[in-house]
């Protein structure tokens, strides 16, 4: 289901893109902080060698050892490749990797609200492995570090620069925020409403290698002088849920961990009872594979001690009250006019089944000191939100202040209870009310909608947009309407497939109103009296996206392209509106914008751009973050599959490459299906060929300083058009799709027909197994990270599949590589995080599949990485997967011995022959002209240190 993203009336800031690119941040916030991710800490780490699958304790390797090289591997350096192979340690991989992965990364930027200066926000590299093996505790989907009582595995900032905009669009020179304790680890970073303070987390760890729960600091943005907030030095914040936000310029709300809070509750040594789960209700309960869940009571206990919190109103005169009795808060969100707050809790009974999301919830209106008003909702337990895509909870949802009114709350109902099977008109119900209504008076009903609710962009009394959007259909719809006048009917503004972006006519460019709070901007031309508004869009074309801004008229619906990306050489984007918290319409001759612009080659830089010249000042001088590959060769391609779907893909080749001297490289295939509705929608170029190669610390493009031609994110599109259902043929387009893109590069000359492989990670990781033992003559070997390779063990859905395992077992099974593991003959690596809390992919799905593979006598390998999670995150288990992939495509690919011609020529033969196997798909019994399986190499499993 297509949903805007959460529209809260207060400053926000954006996720962060790969760390090679500057971020900058601006938009509207979600709960007002800028976020970062994941980190933890250990102390020593025991190594096991491996062999054949038997694990052998060896002694352990003090954590210095491990945490804190940089310049060699753990391993000695004379043991020989496979000793290393075997033997379970940290390996690193080549320098011309190892040199790109440990580039320091770039700052993220943030604007203040008046966008008259920019935060410099300095990073880190990669965490080391140590950080991540802290103990936590895992509770309600939720992996809380019970140390600093936050989320575990968070990481943070290092420093905060700031910079003046200057009235000729150039930076003036940095100047720190300082005064808090060297090496204090920063999150949470909070423009005030009037730009004048910042406010932000800090912790330190103490001598003991223990980490300090976390204190609130402001900073003068004037001075950079940064202070405690809070006076005590007793009063730490609770990051669990929602932390902190600005109510006003001067003071903030505050969730704190109560002072009368005593130690963790102890488990018993001796349960009172045996576990049990009931339906003897015979109700109907279908969710997925969440992860994390609570497993007894007390579980609940625990998750109660670490989530309650206190709130406080806190002054930055060192005032401080609190506000409300202790309690599971999960979001605190001042109205407009700093008169009221929307306070969401959590209560009992919790759920073993589903996580926290669907715990009981009660939404309550206090006023700012914090006195009952009254109370929206107190939604029940929801366990049995139908699985299908577009299914919702029962009940108010989405509720918010209205951004362009002092104090009003809107939310939706849905007509259908939750359950997108259900036929009904209408489905959804958006209410409005105020924070405090008369005696009697009832919500008013604000719009009707026939989709699934998707969110609304204020404006004022006489427009505000709303959208609507239905995934099975893949339709989505925009509404104009009139909140202050009941005479003005709704009428749809646009009407059109969530698929066909080359329709995507943009998204309204939001302004900062006086209150702190971010609407649609209306722009006023010059003897013009109509009402327009600038709509952004990504600008997606069959070159490539060239991202727009158009002036738009509301009510004819005509538009003028004032500003489009260069399309030769660069991709720009507009990134904000400047000059936006003057009151009134903003007048188009005196319209600034912030606008990124990259290339190929060169790194995203920041520009502003004044009207009518449109000149552009850069106020950025990013370096290149990999200088040895700045000259690397990039290309958007196009093909067509056999079924005359149109695809498309990046190609990549090493800097300095030459088709007539170089010939054709090994290449590495990388990729990710999608399911769609149409062929069209599907054949449509989606990206773009002039953006910058942002290269993360595990993707496919380091390959590129090892000579790798690098095929990035060909189109795998899993259609199903009308009522079919798109993976009943997952395996057959599958094929088709890569086999074209295959082709391609084998016949443009650049990749060598016999050193193809191909990988990915999660569903990428679930495509490669699949590949392997259904196109064998298309890879000479396999890379599979953190995947899902058994769909039975996923009944009630996966991806968007919202059929259950009863009810489409056949397409369930068809789909699983699992099924298949006696037809991978090709080498297949299997990586997986020990910590995997994605839903569907705990690392049980690795360890089976290498097992099934095992028991066939495949060559494969599987690594198993201690403490890390879906995504990998510390630096020794980066570089050691780097290591194991690196290996694996020296080994089997770039010394790949097989004729691939003759195998591809083999298995044309077996299809003409009418040779398939039950899933109608090619088979090569002999592995495809490869070494017979007696010949082989055997590969054992093994687990890295822990």
């Amino acid at each position: 289901m297509m949903r805007l993203p959460k529209v809260n009336h207060r400053l926000s800031f954006l996720s962060l893109p790969p760390f090679s690119l500057p971020s900058l941040t601006t938009s509207v916030r979600t709960h007002g902080h800028l976020r970062t991710h994941h980190s933890k800490r250990f102390k020593s780490i025991s190594t096991m060698p491996c062999r054949l699958g038997n694990l052998v304790p060896l002694n352990s390797i003090a954590a210095e050892n491990v945490g804190s090289r940089s310049n060699a591997s753990v391993s000695s350096t004379s043991t020989t490749e496979e000793e290393e192979a075997l033997a379970c340690k940290y390996q690193l991989p080549p320098p011309e990797i190892k040199d790109i992965v440990d580039a320091p990364p770039l700052p993220a930027l943030s604007l203040s609200p008046q966008k008259d200066k920019i935060l410099f926000l300095k990073r880190r590299s990669l965490p080391p492995l140590a950080e991540l093996a802290r103990p936590e505790e895992k509770l309600a989907g939720l992996r809380i570090d019970g140390k600093c009582n936050t989320k575990s595995r968070m990481s943070f900032y290092t420093g905060i620069g700031i910079h003046q905009l200057m009235p000729d669009g150039t930076l003036g020179p940095e100047k720190e925020v300082h005064g808090y304790p060297d090496g204090a680890k920063i999150n949470f970073v909070t423009w005030s409403l009037d730009g004048r303070h910042l406010a932000f987390s800090i912790r330190v760890f103490e001598e003991d290698n223990s980490s300090s729960k976390l204190r609130v600091w402001v900073a003068n943005m004037e001075t950079g002088q940064a202070r405690p907030l809070f006076q005590s030095p007793d009063v730490y914040l609770n990051a669990v849920f929602d932390n902190f936000v600005w109510v006003d310029n001067s003071s903030l709300l505050v969730c704190t961990i109560p002072s009368s809070r005593g130690d963790p509750p102890k488990k018993p040594s001796v349960p009172s009872g045996p576990k049990i789960q009931s339906n003897e209700q015979k109700n109907v309960v279908q969710v997925r594979t969440f992860q994390d869940l609570l497993k007894d009571e007390y579980d609940e206990d625990l998750f109660d001690y670490y989530t309650t919190s206190q709130i406080v109103l806190a002054s930055l005169d060192g005032t401080a009250k609190e506000v409300g009795p202790p309690a599971v808060y999960t979001s605190m969100d001042p109205s407009p006019d700093q008169k009221y707050l929307l306070i969401s809790s959590i209560h009992r009974p919790y759920s073993f089944i589903v996580p926290r999301g669907r715990f009981p919830k009660k939404v309550e209106v206090w006023t700012t000191d914090g006195k009952f008003v009254r109370e929206l909702c107190d939604l029940p337990l929801a366990e049995d939100i139908p699985i299908a895509t577009s299914s919702v909870r029962k009940g108010k949802r989405a509720i918010n202040w209205r951004a362009d009114k002092p104090s009003t709350l809107y939310w939706a109902e849905t007509q259908d209870g939750g359950d997108a099977k259900v036929e009904v008109s209408p489905r959804d119900i958006v209410y409005t009310q105020p924070a405090e209504p008369l005696e009697g008076e009832q919500p008013e009903i604000l719009h009707k909608l026939d989709l699934r609710y998707g969110g609304i962009y204020w404006c004022d009394d006489s427009l505000a947009l709303v959208y609507e959007s239905w995934y099975k259909t893949r339709r989505t719809r925009t509404w104009v309407i009139s909140p202050g006048s009941k005479d003005a009917s709704p009428r749809i503004l646009f009407d059109r497939s969530s698929e066909d972006v080359y329709s995507d006519p943009g998204s309204p460019m939001l302004r900062r109103t006086p209150a702190g709070t971010y609407v649609i901007a209306k722009i006023k031309k010059e003897n013009d009296e109509g009402t327009y508004v600038l709509l952004k869009g990504s600008g997606a074309t069959p070159e490539g996206n060239i991202p727009f801004l158009d002036l738009f008229d509301i009510n004819t619906g005509s538009k003028e392209r004032i500003w489009e990306s260069d399309k030769e050489r660069y991709y720009e984007t507009v990134v904000a509106l400047m000059l936006d918290y003057e009151e009134g319409d903003l007048l188009l001759d005196r319209l600034q914008i912030l606008t990124s612009k990259e290339s190929k080659t060169e790194n995203r830089q920041y520009f502003i751009q004044k009207w009518p010249e449109k000149k552009a000042c850069q106020i950025t001088n990013f370096p290149h973050p990999y200088p040895q590959l700045a000259s690397l060769q990039k290309e958007m391609i196009r093909y067509q599959r056999k079924d005359g779907v149109q695809l498309t893909a990046t190609l990549y080749l090493p800097p300095g490459y030459d088709l007539s001297k170089d010939g054709p490289l090994p290449c590495l295939v990388w990729s990710y299906p999608g399911e769609f509705k149409s062929k069209d929608a599907a054949g449509q170029v989606r990206g773009s060929p002039n953006k910058f190669a942002g290269i993360g610390s595990t993707s496919a493009l380091l390959w590129l300083a090892r000579r790798f031609a690098i095929l990035s994110g060909p189109t795998i599109p899993i259609i199903g058009e009308g009522d079919e259902e798109a993976n009943d043929r997952y395996v057959e387009q599958l094929v088709a799709s890569v086999e074209a893109a295959v082709e391609e590069v084998i016949q443009r000359g650049v990749a060598h027909p016999n050193k193809i492989a191909v990988g990915g990670h999660s569903y990428g990781a679930f495509m490669t197994a699949n590949l392997l033992a259904h196109a064998p003559h298309l890879f000479c070997c396999g890379i599979a990270r953190s995947g899902a390779y058994n769909r039975t063990l996923t009944p009630f859905g996966f991806q968007h599949e919202d059929r259950t395992l009863w009810e489409a077992s056949t397409t369930y099974v068809e789909m699983s590589p699992f099924m298949s593991a006696n037809k991978i003959k090709k080498p297949i690596l299997l990586i997986h995080g020990e910590e995997d809390n994605n839903s569907g992919t705990l690392n049980m799905q690795s360890d089976r599949f290498f097992n099934a593979l095992k028991g066939h006598g495949a060559l494969c390998r599987l690594v198993i990485l201690p403490f890390e999670s879906h995504g990998y995150a510390a630096r020794e288990s980066i570089m050691h997967v780097l290591w194991e992939t690196d290996r694996w495509l020296q080994k089997h690919c770039v010394q790949n011995p097989t004729d691939a011609s003759a195998e591809l020529d083999a298995c044309k033969d077996e299809v003409s022959n009418g040779v398939r196997d039950s899933d109608n798909q090619a088979v090569v019994a002999s592995g495809g002209g490869g070494p017979e399986l007696a010949d082989f190499e055997h590969e054992g499993f093994y687990s890295l240190p822990r």
